[in-house]
Formats: structure tokens, sequence, C-alpha cells
């Protein structure tokens, strides 16, 4: 099984196809910008003894408190978030189902003992899934692609898109590669009348095993006749946001990640503040903040990334979004925010 969890890399014509990528140098994916997994100075040795100091708040004291909504029944004319927490979520728009890197398994971790999620925040099942149009994965860290999840669904999907590489993970799982439709930065795909995917870069890495940047993470721009949607994946703070939005935006939300940073891995996750510059460099009218609330990746408290977050987009103005896991967000509604994490 653990050999099964860890996924297959790309071989043959897959890996033929990856080679030609633009994105693809010296045997590995790159980024856009020059990204050290750790800056000068700091060992990998010191980066794990810090790593297992235990924050006295890594953890919610009490059960997160959360909403089962019944998502069959979410009927808007516009578009509708449900947050699952961490970076899992369902979007109801256009009349489809979207749900994007869906992890229900109770970890992010290749064993189930390790990266649990905290009580309270895996609500969600498998079994609580509408039918899904389209799912989106944006990376192939087991905190975004859970192999037991991904098992459990795939008689509930229409049709897959990730980004370029990670068919070879899913194909060995036993999905039908006649579901699956891989994106390269910048290209898009036409989804439906009037709706349109198209994969844009990311700053991180991607991997499974020891091996890195064999596969290719990206972020996504979903655009319809009525709403036009970043869905962010994993980042670092970088120049692609700013290009990105200059030549997409603007977006009625963007959907980043805030939460599993540190100073010894600056440039592949955002500091909270660059969250919300983030936002501001996308020209998002609004930000949902997550890869947080659920599990503990990294030493801060649990809920410093939204109490950071709130504070900076409060200095720039910016519209802040933080639903309970599993709350429905009607964009085209007001939405009432509530203190949630105060437990």
């Amino acid at each position: 099984m653990a050999l099964k969890i860890a996924g297959k890399l790309p071989s043959g014509k897959l890996l033929e196809q990856i080679k030609d990528s633009p994105n693809y140098k010296n045997g590995a994916f790159q980024n856009l910008s020059l990204t050290p997994m750790k800056p000068e100075g700091i060992s990998y040795w010191k980066m794990i003894r810090e790593f297992f100091k235990k924050h006295p708040d890594k953890a919610p004291s009490k059960e997160i408190s959360s909403i089962k909504t019944d998502l069959d029944k979410i009927n808007s004319t516009g578009a509708v978030i449900v947050w699952f927490g961490h970076s899992s979520y369902f979007i109801r728009i256009e009349n489809k189902n979207f749900l994007v890197d869906p992890v229900f398994s109770g970890n992010a971790a290749p064993l189930s003992f390790m990266i649990k999620a905290f009580p309270g925040a895996n609500e969600y099942d498998a079994e609580d899934i509408p039918l899904i149009d389209y799912l989106i994965l944006t990376h192939d860290h087991y905190d975004h692609l859970d192999f037991k999840t991904i098992r459990k669904l795939r008689n509930k999907v229409d049709r897959i898109y990730c980004s370029l590489g990670i068919s070879s993970h899913l194909k060995y799982w036993g999905i039908d590669e006649n579901k699956i439709a891989e994106l390269d930065w910048w290209q898009s795909g036409q989804l439906d009348a009037g709706i349109q995917l198209t994969a844009t870069p990311g700053r991180h890495f991607s991997g499974r095993g020891l091996k890195r940047g064999q596969t290719l993470w990206s972020s996504f721009i979903l655009k319809t006749p009525l709403n036009n949607l970043y869905l962010g994946g994993d980042s670092g703070y970088d120049k692609h946001f700013k290009e990105i939005g200059n030549k997409y935006g603007p977006f009625d939300l963007a959907i980043l990640e805030a939460g599993q940073y540190n100073i010894m891995w600056p440039y592949i996750h955002m500091m909270p503040e660059e969250t919300v510059q983030a936002a501001i460099d996308l020209k998002a009218k609004k930000l949902l903040p997550v890869h947080w609330g659920k599990f503990s990746l990294a030493m801060h408290a649990w809920d410093e990334p939204i109490k950071r977050v709130l504070a900076k987009a409060n200095e720039l103005s910016l519209s802040v979004l933080t639903p309970r896991i599993g709350e429905p967000v009607f964009l085209d509604k007001d939405f009432m925010n509530i203190d949630w994490w105060k437990i």
C-alpha cells in the first residue's frame, strides 16, 4: 500500500512530452525565478531540529466547529465555494461542480499516523461529495493529492484537469486516462460553453518521494461568463502574481495559501502578509485564505495565519472571506465573517 500511495513518476511518451516543456530543464521542472529550498546559512539539520520543536498552540485546544452542508442541494445562479480545510474546496458555478485538491483521508502524509487532521476538521468524506464535473489537481504533494480520496472519488468524477505529469500517478492508481487532461503553464482548456480553465505558474516544487520536480505545480484560472476565479495552489511570493493579474485580472476571488510558512523556507510558501500582497497584485476583489485550519505542517500557531492575513488586509483595505469548514460562500451575496477560530 505504501508504494501505491507514493504514485509513479512519468515515463515513456509522457516523459518525452514533459521534456519538451519550456519549464523543464536539467532533468526537472523549474520555477520562473531561482528558488532555493532554504536561504543561505540555514542547514537542513537545523530545519529538522526546529521542525520538531512543538509550538504550544500548534493545534487547536478544542475541536474545530464545522458545518455539514448538503452539497447536492446547493442552488444558486452565482458562484458558491465550500472550503473543507487546508487547500480542499468545492465550487458550484454555471451549474457545474468543481472539486479542487480533495484530501479527505484524515492525514496529509504517506503513512496514516503522520500529519493528522485537527479534531473536527475532517468531517467530509468522498461519500459527501456529489457528482463532480471537473476535478482540479494543482500538484502532487500529499496534502493536495490524496491516494485514498482519489480512489474513492474515481467513479464520481467526469473529467480531471491537472498539472503536467500528474496523470502518471492517476493512471497508476487505476484512473481512466480518457478522463484526464494535463496542462502546462499558460495552456488553456475549454471545459464547457463559456467556461475556460488556464494553468498558470506557481513558485513551489513537487514530489512524493526523494526525487523532486518530475511533475509540474500550477495555479489555475477558472473563467466563466459571470465570474473570474484564481485558484492558487501552493506558491511562494514572486513576480508571477502581477503578471497573471495584468494578463487575466481582475478576479472576483483569489483563493491563496496563507499557512505552513517559515523563514527557513521563505521561497516556496508565502508569509501571510505576502498572501495579501499577492491578492492585490492579482487585482482580486476578495481573498479566501487557505492552506491552514486542518493540518500542521509548520511550526507556527495553528490560527496565526488568519490573524496575520486579517491584520495586513485591514491595513491595505482588502476584503477577506473567513468561512468555517463546510460553510457555503455565495459570491454574489454579502458574507458575514465570524472569528470561528477563537475557540
